[in-house]
């Protein structure tokens, strides 16, 4: 079957080759009436458009970039499948970069994203990421930018994030309620926005039930599994009654290092993680766990930087969007 186009629509509904174009960009020009005509007749004909030509009359490429810290990680992942859906719905094409939470590959890749000529970026930034001034520098060349998950404040981008504050409230008031008085927090290196936010979760919770916050029950970790076990020993030798870690492989490794020295859970310590893992529930015991609501994040970051390039949107959200997470209880702090 021969390809479908614009002109083949508009001769067969006798429109303007102009109209059904507006039509299929879901123009307001456009009455909806007409729109549905022709969205329904091109969807019968399994009309796609010409990327190449669209990219030459409009001047844009129709890409986006992704830049992750790490694609293995479930929560990037399942983010990443937040971005393509919204993404292929309306026309763009998605390229992913990992910035392997590294800086410098960070600049990298974005370097490499530019040079595609993509339309725009949605970025996590990498754990080794204390200076955005390429990415102001960039915005101020009106490059549209969306953050999400890691976000900074230098920067006026739109961002996308979890309630982190809230999800390790949740966390920590539910091991106080359970009894839980020296609780543990093993967390992810001090500067990320997300450790800042789950910290202050965290110690909030504290102060609402007059626990005074002990710093040495606090412990900044990257993201090895070799370099958890160390970190838990350090903080076992401070008697803490509970373990709430801040992150993925945090959780997982924390688990771990637990199960290794004997260490009955939830007789001894009770341990919640904050992780989106499709497994915790399948662990020994099942992992209690703050999930993060990836899909959602994905989806609400790419319709904001696809506003941002099609002129929808012409300033940047002011405020960061925030979206809730969800405490998944389980046998591991009961």
């Amino acid at each position: 079957m021969d390809t479908i186009t614009i002109k083949d629509i508009a001769r067969a509904l006798n429109l303007s080759t102009s109209t059904v174009s507006r039509a299929l960009r879901d123009s307001y020009e456009i009455n909806p009436e007409t729109k549905r005509l022709v969205t329904e007749y091109a969807e019968r004909l399994n009309y796609r458009p010409n990327p190449i030509a669209l990219s030459l009359k409009e001047n844009r490429s129709r890409v986006i970039a992704v830049i992750v810290p790490q694609i293995a990680n479930n929560f990037f992942s399942q983010v990443i499948n937040g971005i393509e859906a919204i993404a292929y719905n309306r026309g763009y094409h998605v390229i992913i970069f990992q910035s392997h939470e590294s800086y410098e590959r960070e600049m990298l890749t974005v370097q490499q994203a530019v040079a595609r000529k993509a339309d725009g970026l949605l970025i996590s930034l990498s754990s080794g990421t204390l200076d955005v001034t390429y990415l102001r520098e960039l915005q101020d060349k009106k490059l549209p930018i969306v953050l999400f998950d890691r976000v900074s404040a230098q920067l006026t981008s739109p961002s996308v994030s979890a309630d982190n504050f809230a999800g390790a409230f949740a966390a920590t008031e539910h091991l106080l309620q359970s009894g839980r008085r020296r609780i543990a927090h093993l967390t992810m290196p001090s500067h990320i926005s997300v450790t800042q936010e789950r910290l202050a979760g965290y110690r909030a919770a504290l102060e609402q039930y007059g626990i005074d916050y002990d710093e040495n029950l606090v412990r900044y970790g990257w993201f090895g599994q070799d370099e958890v076990e160390p970190l838990v020993d350090e903080l076992l030798t401070y008697a803490p009654d509970a373990f709430f870690a801040a992150g993925d492989r945090l959780s997982l490794g924390c688990l771990a290092a637990l199960k290794n020295r004997n260490i009955a859970i939830p007789g001894d310590v009770s341990l919640i993680g904050f992780t989106n893992s499709t497994v915790a529930d399948l662990l020994a015991p099942p992992l209690t766990t703050v999930e993060q609501p990836a899909l959602d994040i994905g989806q609400i970051a790419a319709e904001q930087l696809i506003n941002l390039i099609e002129g929808k949107q012409r300033d940047p959200q002011p405020n960061p969007i925030k979206i809730p997470t969800r405490l998944n209880i389980r046998t591991s702090s009961k």
